[in-house]
């Protein structure tokens, strides 16, 4: 049981920080986030990339439901999508986490 919670965890962390960053994004520029969105300054730049890597799950999995309801995509298309956008998360998660108890290290010490 421990085992799946130490999975679980860090997708969920991933998915919640893709929402969050993707929805920061969209409040900042007007325009949703999308993996065609490359900033035209160099911080604009910098923005584009951190919101591709760490909201890509969540640009995946928007455009997989769309593309399932809008343009009748198959539901494997789905699935597929929901895996890579479930390892993504992963991975991220497991970044954020890492990263948060590094901070936590550091204000302890």
């Amino acid at each position: 049981m421990y085992d799946l919670a130490g999975v679980l965890f860090p997708v969920a962390t991933g998915f919640v920080a893709g929402g969050l960053i993707g929805s920061l994004n969209q409040m900042l520029t007007q325009r949703p986030a999308s993996f065609q969105n490359i900033g035209e300054t160099v911080s604009g730049k910098f923005w584009a990339a951190f919101v591709i890597t760490f909201g890509g799950p969540m640009i995946i999995m928007r455009n997989a439901i769309r593309g399932r309801l809008i343009e009748r995509r198959p539901v494997g298309w789905l699935a597929a999508s929901s895996a890579i956008a479930t390892g993504w998360s992963f991975a991220s998660g497991v970044c954020l986490l890492n990263l948060t108890l590094a901070i936590q290290a550091q204000f302890a010490a």
